[in-house]
C-alpha cells in the first residue's frame, strides 16, 4: 500500500464537478481531506492523503488531470526559507503532527514534508517569517 499528499488545485468551471470522489472511486483509492479551500466563481484548492496501490494512484492523478485539474505534491508547496530561519523552535512547538523537529544534538530545525498538512500554523508562529504555504 502506498501514500501521497496532494495539492488539487481546481479552476472556476470545475468547481461543481465532482471529479475528487470519481477519482478514488474510479482508481480504488482512500482519501482523507486535509485541507479545502473552495469558493464559487474562484479557484479551488484542495489538500489530499491518497492510499492505494503506487500504479492505482499515479493512474488517478493522471486521469485528474486529464479532466482539467492541476496537481502538485503537497511537499513543493510548504516552504522554509533557509536565510531567513534562526533555528528558534517556535514553528516545533506549534506543529500539530510533527512535521517540524528540533534535532537533540544540533538544535537545529528539521521539517518532514510526509508528515505536513500544510495546515499553515507553523506561518504566522514563525517569529522571522521563514514558513510558507504557497499554494
Amino acid at each position: 500500500m502506498a501514500t501521497r499528499r496532494v495539492v488539487v488545485h481546481y479552476p472556476r468551471h470545475l468547481i461543481e464537478a465532482p471529479l475528487v470522489s470519481k477519482m478514488v472511486r474510479r482508481h480504488n483509492l482512500e482519501f482523507n481531506l486535509l485541507r479545502a479551500t473552495i469558493t464559487p466563481q474562484s479557484e479551488g484548492v484542495i489538500v489530499l492523503g491518497l492510499e492505494g496501490e503506487a500504479d492505482s494512484i499515479r493512474d488517478a492523478l493522471s486521469w485528474a488531470e486529464a479532466q482539467g485539474l492541476r496537481v502538485q505534491a503537497l511537499e513543493r508547496d510548504v516552504v522554509r526559507d533557509e536565510a531567513r530561519c534562526t533555528q528558534c523552535g517556535a514553528c516545533v512547538t506549534i506543529c500539530p503532527t510533527g512535521a517540524l523537529s528540533k534535532d537533540i544534538d544540533t538544535q537545529e530545525v528539521r521539517f518532514s514534508a510526509d508528515e505536513c498538512v500544510a495546515c499553515e500554523l507553523c506561518v504566522p508562529a514563525c517569529p522571522p517569517r521563514a514558513m510558507k504555504v504557497e499554494f
